[in-house]
């Protein structure tokens, strides 16, 4: 489905308009706020599988030790790395969804108008 920034029969928008939206204080906004979720959160999840990995590697006693059964703490530790990563994607739509796509949305309308 074409939209109006590549559908040729709803008009180009000019260079000068790209240039515009991106030194405005709305696109400044617009980075700062995905910056402010994706790089902190990226560095957590770093730590924490870093973490894991070190742990499987320096501390195999604590890893090997048995919970109940045959389930060690390693193998708890590995399926909470499936845990944050899904906990990690959830939260990463909601901080779009609410404080991202406003901001990208109004900038694109802006854009879509600069091209009738």
């Amino acid at each position: 489905m074409p939209d109006s920034l590549t559908d040729p029969s709803k008009g180009t928008i000019p260079p000068e308009e790209f240039r515009r939206v991106q030194g405005s204080p709305e696109f400044t906004q617009l980075r700062k706020v995905f910056r402010s979720f994706a790089f902190p959160m990226t560095a957590v999840f770093l730590v924490w599988y870093l973490a894991y990995v070190l742990a499987s590697i320096l501390a195999k006693d604590l890893m090997m030790t048995h919970v109940f059964g045959n389930v060690t703490v390693g193998i708890i530790f590995g399926l909470l790395q499936f845990v944050s990563t899904f906990l990690i994607t959830w939260l990463y739509i909601r901080h779009m969804n609410k404080d991202v796509d406003p901001i990208a949305t109004k900038l694109r309308t802006e854009l879509e108008e600069s091209a009738r």
